[in-house]
């Protein structure tokens, strides 16, 4: 893991160093940043460049039509272009991941019946991170045709659409929220440095620590054998991987608007403690939020969200969580784990609908009540887990059906993984006030000391993770 880690804080100081230099230079130091967020994602595949590139390209030029066509008035031109953008968009994410999927279950499913579609398979590699600035570019050319916001300059559009620190899995930023940070930028020399190294630090601790320990001692096992283990050691395993993922995604999202903080930029935040929530809706307004948002403001509104009848309301969340699931990749179990949060968001729905909350707190206590409404939220969204986990929609039945066999025995189970998972669930009851109050402490500290503690916090991060490059989930997709 020592060499990986140091790579990457090699390249980020040469990147900060530089942006530091070109404070007083906005064009050479935009210049700086795209150039350092294409050789960032030139690394892992040189090619791929190209394509962000193209992506690039067209969506600005888009925009610009976009705007053209609003200024002299021809709405039904500029609606017609932004709907172009969005399905030239649309058809780059498609090609990529969903294509080879469709081509060889229509062609298996027309062999069975005497016909050959003789469609080739492309057999695309996947791009890293291209569902997240895909998701970046359709919000984009949307605002533009909604005149939320301008056009930006070509410059400074490539800038936010390659910026490293987010570009291969998120948050997903809006054009809107960097622009003007792009326009009005921060001075280097005043930085929150505190803030930036203890959401480095923290992340890196969630990825590195937590999330690999979990993926060797349980995870992995119990997903790839769920026969071979006791219905304990799978219960368990499920809970593993609630906080793995959890642990994985927060963990990057953390690093990510950590590094963006020491380059000047202020992201939304992702994550809000999702295992506290008591509600479906409410795990996701704490579950990867810029999606979330993105969902509800590009797909769910559009649909006709709240508006209508009951029955469209229903159909419209269920479409909103399938077509999420999908966006995740073109795998069946997918497509459950958005069926099982669509039918709960539902449920939810129809439970207040018929139980006034004055009626069900005359049956239960406020605090049994809240108790028994977080139980039920998080082994909704560890059921759901398992599907996001499994090869396979069999192999998810198959843990279902492990689950519920009760088979005796304990083989993987131990008190240093019950201490772990129950101490990740405890830290998401952390209050705010106690958070802000060790914010507050830390940001006291001087610089030297700041410094000091991050690189030994480096080192003891790196002594307690695996050997090698620990892998992140998200960035399949």
């Amino acid at each position: 893991m020592l060499f990986p880690t140091f790579a990457f804080l090699i390249f980020f100081v040469i990147v900060f160093v530089l942006n530091w230099m070109t404070r007083q230079k906005p064009f050479l130091w935009k210049i700086v940043i795209l150039a350092a967020s294409l050789v960032f994602y030139g690394w892992w595949n040189w090619r791929f460049v190209f394509l962000l590139g193209t992506s690039i390209i067209i969506n600005w030029l888009s925009a610009k039509k976009i705007r053209d066509e609003s200024e002299k008035l021809e709405k039904l031109l500029a609606r017609r272009w932004m709907q172009t953008a969005v399905i030239a968009n649309l058809s780059l994410l498609g090609v990529y991941k969903y294509y080879d999927f469709f081509v060889l279950e229509i062609s298996n499913r027309l062999k069975q019946v005497g016909f050959d579609t003789g469609l080739p398979l492309l057999d695309l590699t996947l791009p890293i991170g291209i569902s997240f600035f895909t998701f970046q570019a359709i919000s984009y050319v949307i605002d533009v045709g909604r005149e939320d916001i301008e056009p930006l300059p070509l410059l400074d559009f490539a800038v936010y659409l390659s910026f490293f620190p987010q570009l291969v899995a998120g948050p997903i930023v809006r054009a809107s929220e960097m622009a003007p940070q792009m326009s009005a930028r921060s001075d280097p020399r005043y930085l929150q440095s505190a803030a930036a190294y203890r959401l480095i630090l923290g992340g890196l601790f969630k990825k590195v620590v937590i999330s690999s320990y979990l993926a060797d001692v349980i995870v992995d096992d119990v997903f790839a054998n769920p026969s071979n283990y006791s219905s304990l050691d799978i219960l368990v395993g499920v809970y593993a991987y609630a906080i793995q993922i959890y642990a994985d995604f927060s963990g990057y999202t953390d690093i990510a608007i950590g590094v963006a903080l020491l380059l000047g930029f202020r992201f939304p935040q992702n994550f809000d403690c999702p295992y506290r929530a008591k509600s479906l809706q409410d795990f996701w307004h704490r579950w990867h939020i810029t999606l979330s948002a993105w969902l509800r403001d590009y797909l769910y509104i559009p649909l006709g969200g709240n508006r209508g009848t009951s029955r469209r309301l229903y159909i419209n969340l269920m479409l909103t969580m399938i077509l999420g699931g999908l966006w995740h990749g073109n795998k069946g179990t997918f497509l459950v784990w958005g069926l099982i949060h669509g039918l709960a968001l539902i449920a939810e729905r129809l439970i207040s609908e018929r139980f006034s909350e004055s009626q069900i707190r005359t049956l239960l206590s406020p605090r049994i009540l809240s108790l028994i409404r977080w139980m039920i939220t998080f082994h909704v969204v560890c059921l759901a887990w398992i599907f996001f986990r499994a090869p396979s929609v069999g192999d998810g039945l198959s843990m279902l059906s492990g689950l519920f066999s009760f088979r005796i025995g304990v083989e993987l189970v131990t008190s240093t993984l019950l201490l772990v998972i129950f101490g990740a669930i405890g830290m998401q009851f952390v209050t705010k006030g106690i958070r802000e109050a060790f914010q507050a402490k830390t940001n006291k500290g001087s610089a030297p000391a700041q410094a000091f503690l991050f690189a030994l916090g480096l080192v003891v991060i790196d002594s307690l993770g695996p050997d090698g490059v620990a892998p992140f989930i998200y960035f399949q997709f």
